[in-house]
């Protein structure tokens, strides 16, 4: 950045310099174009002119006047100096004459050198800092691949915690790397590619630095997107220098991150056979395909997509084997909680089990930001720990956004929210597939939520339910319902809430095959089918009457859930004022205060 900074500073001098000069010139070359031969022969019959200068050109007679009048100078080029001298003698004009220009070294010879010195370092400097990420113009066509050689001392299987399975199915391919000779002696093929699948945050690219690790060979790391640029062919440049890369440092393995970025399904651009990524992906399967068996390249390669790649490439030959990542379970969050706890000094009251439990969903990259917001809380309060308080604010911090307890708000807004948040806590309480509460808040949120109730998952559910599905429902509708019992009126704080229905309800409806008048039929229209690039003439696969059975199925359940929940708040009518009440209090109340407010009164 200094350089180029320097750089620029050189350019921007060189700019103003030459300026200056043109005004200087303009300025020194200039004459009163109104000002004549005969306006001065007039004055110095009049007796005006003090002096005159008589200056010869090279290409004599032509030569420059220069006249001094009492108050200002007058220049004029003349083309006759011997006429001039003899005006100016029968005007007893005694005029000095000075010597004839001649040409000046720097004028003629320096500067025209200088400015062509400029001229070229300019255009190198340009080509040398041009292009993104500060590559070489000439480069484009060069792979942006780094090059990791000592990857074993950094990351091996010992930091990837909870993937047990994913770590089994890898480890074959750390032993072709280590011992190539066996595999080849009994006829094996080792795959020529692994594709890592799974959501965002599981560890795909950890795995991966992990078998570079353990196997002790080069790594080539290189993102999806580094292929792709503005100019035409260079995409499949960079494929062709990587894979040469490659061969040079075999035996070795190939990451490409987010290949969803360049592998995406053919024939679904705007540009047709043309596209420029389409060109890229051309070139990497020609590339995947083409090497041998005794090279030792393994190809390796992440996405949350695979739904969008080209059928090409996971075609077996390409990526013979694709290891799902999914979210870690029970056993394997506390591992990971375990590895990133590793340098964080913990109270006595933190139990790293209690949070794998209740932390139902989460990938490592979520429980490792989860820790680390938890140091940061602790950091804060000046302790040199982190206790079980720190955890559950980070929980909300993360989940639901920052409270905001400074926000001014009037005792009505506190009163809805009160019993909305208790409507939705009742009804987590009550109906027996969902998660007891852990937390009940009135205090706003970063997220723009007016309060939370946050529930607390107690185990990991592999399928979810119709029964539960339809829970799920009543909860959200809880906070509405409550504002009708008790307010005799709405408010739009539940459109959130509205909208978390409806959208279960319609995927009970068109995806899941829980209706009984449309039974086990998938209507769902996967609606992202165009941002994706699949299809830019997207048409409904189904008529005008399914359509209104769809819109009338999906308004039954959520109405019947409505009327389900409205029945459970009013037998626990009592209970829903008490919890307000208590709400308004303290603003933020936990399971056992909730829990308690169900228990006969002694």
């Amino acid at each position: 950045m200094k350089k180029q900074m320097r750089g620029m500073g050189i350019y921007t001098a060189i700019i103003i310099a030459f300026l200056v000069i043109f005004f200087l010139v303009s300025a020194i070359s200039g004459q009163d174009k109104n000002y004549r031969y005969q306006d001065f022969l007039a004055d110095a019959e009049a007796g005006q002119v003090k002096e005159v200068t008589i200056t010869p050109n090279k290409e004599i007679p032509t030569g420059v006047l220069v006249i001094q009048y009492a108050n200002e100078k007058k220049m004029l080029y003349v083309t006759d100096i011997d006429k001039v001298q003899a005006d100016l003698e029968k005007l007893a004009i005694d005029p000095i004459i000075e010597d004839v220009d001649r040409d000046s070294v720097f004028l003629t010879t320096i500067l025209p050198f200088i400015i062509v010195a400029i001229t070229i370092i300019f255009i190198f400097s340009m080509m040398s800092t041009g292009g993104a990420g500060g590559n070489k113009m000439m480069n484009f066509g060069k792979s942006r691949a780094k090059v990791y050689t000592d990857m074993g001392k950094k990351v091996t299987f010992k930091n990837v915690a909870g993937l047990h399975e994913e770590k089994e199915e890898l480890e074959e391919i750390v032993d072709f790397l280590k011992n190539p000779k066996k595999y080849i002696e009994v006829g094996a093929r080792i795959p020529k590619g692994v594709l890592l699948e799974g959501p965002p945050g599981t560890g795909k690219t950890l795995l991966a630095k992990a078998i570079a690790g353990e196997a002790g060979v080069p790594f080539l790391s290189i993102s999806g997107s580094d292929f792709v640029e503005m100019f035409v062919g260079v995409g499949a440049s960079r494929v062709r220098d990587l894979f040469e890369e490659a061969k040079k440092s075999s035996p070795c393995i190939v990451f490409i991150d987010e290949i969803d970025a360049v592998a995406r399904r053919r024939g679904t651009g705007m540009g047709g056979g043309h596209d420029e990524r389409e060109q890229t992906l051309n070139q990497l399967l020609v590339e995947m395909d083409g090497f041998g068996v005794n090279e030792g390249i393994i190809m390796l390669a992440a996405t949350n997509r695979v739904d969008i790649l080209d059928p090409a490439i996971l075609r077996p030959g390409r990526f013979d084997r694709k290891v799902v990542v999914n979210r870690p379970d029970v056993r394997g969050r506390e591992e990971i909680l375990n590895v990133h706890a590793k340098n964080k000094p913990l109270g006595e009251d933190v139990d790293l089990g209690e949070i794998a439990r209740t932390s139902a969903g989460m990938t490592g990259a979520d429980l490792e930001n989860l820790l680390n917001e938890a140091a940061i809380l602790a950091a804060k309060n000046q302790r040199a720990y982190l206790n079980q308080d720190d955890i559950n604010r980070a929980f909300v911090k993360l989940g639901i956004g920052v409270e905001k307890k400074s926000k001014v708000i009037s005792e009505k807004d506190k009163r809805i929210t009160a019993f909305h948040e208790a409507g939705h806590a009742i009804l987590f309480h009550k109906l027996p597939d969902t998660p007891p509460v852990h937390t009940i808040s009135i205090i706003p949120t970063g997220m723009g939520a007016a309060g939370y109730t946050m529930p607390l998952p107690e185990k990991d559910e592999m399928f979810n339910t119709k029964g539960r599905m339809l829970q799920e429902i009543m909860v959200s509708l809880g906070g509405r319902i409550a504002e009708e019992l008790v307010l005799d009126d709405i408010t739009t704080g539940a459109s959130q809430d509205i909208k978390q229905a409806t959208s279960i309800a319609k995927a009970m409806v068109t995806q899941y095959g829980m209706s009984d008048r449309l039974g086990m039929i998938n209507y769902d229209e996967n609606a992202d089918e165009v941002f994706i690039g699949r299809d830019l003439g997207h048409t409904r696969s189904y008529g005008e009457s399914t359509a209104t059975i769809i819109d009338e199925e999906v308004k039954r359940i959520v109405s019947e859930c409505y009327e389900k929940a409205k029945a459970v708040i009013k037998e626990n009518e009592s209970v829903l004022y008490r919890c307000a009440d208590l709400l308004l209090e303290k603003e933020k109340i936990y399971q056992e205060e909730f829990e308690a407010l169900f228990a006969p009164a002694v």
